[in-house]
């Protein structure tokens, strides 16, 4: 095998070591805020830096291969790629550190009806799904699976496009407590960040696949 080949099996193995740390990072970052797991929390926020360091290998692979190797057509598009997905796979994992540390400042278990009014769950479900996803449309280099991730994006926008006047809503209901509404508020904003994250790894899937 050409040690061009070699370089990139190594790199997308390093990739979907990425992709894992980071899913993982996300579940136990949003179940740790349905049943208030501090230790759920506390293991968020230990494994940041590790996702921080991969993150830099697989950069600096990437800066190896372009100056070693020299890739062309398919290659080089995997490699680019490669590289713009793992900035938001770190992005990913920043706001799951970033849903833990609201989660430890709201310092309860959220109300159940907040999270109701406010299609938590059903937003949960979709971030779950596109998450999975990506992960076997980039296993698989299966476009169709990719492609199917902006429809469920649309879903998330929705949820978010509304979630303000269901929290005045609800703040103006429960006025003693407006801190827990806000920080869900911030939450929300930031599981949707991660839909805008996981749709552009689709469209990176689709340039290295298709040169589209």
């Amino acid at each position: 095998m050409p040690q061009i080949e070699v370089e990139l099996q190594r790199l997308k193995q390093l990739m979907l070591e990425m992709i894992g740390m980071v899913n993982t990072q996300m579940r136990v970052s949003i179940n740790s805020l349905i049943e208030f797991d501090s230790d759920g929390i506390k293991n968020v926020l230990f494994h940041e830096k590790q996702v921080n360091s991969l993150e830099i290998k697989i950069d600096k692979t990437c800066e190896n291969i372009f100056a070693l190797f020299h890739p062309v057509a398919i290659d080089l598009r995997f490699v680019f790629s490669t590289l713009r997905m793992n900035g938001n796979y770190e992005r990913i994992g920043d706001n799951a550190v970033g849903i833990s540390k609201y989660t430890l400042l709201n310092k309860k278990s959220f109300d159940p009806q907040l999270l109701k009014e406010c299609r938590f769950h059903e937003m949960v479900e979709c971030t779950y799904d596109m998450l999975d996803l990506i992960t076997e449309a980039y296993q698989e280099q299966d476009i169709a699976k990719a492609s199917q991730i902006f429809r469920r994006d649309m879903l998330l926008n929705e949820i978010n496009a509304e979630v303000t006047y269901k929290i005045a809503g609800y703040i103006a209901e429960n006025p003693g407590s407006i801190m827990e509404a806000l920080h869900l508020l911030t939450i929300i904003r930031k599981i949707e960040r991660v839909g805008d994250h996981i749709t552009n790894v689709a469209e990176e899937i689709l340039f290295y696949v298709e040169a589209k």
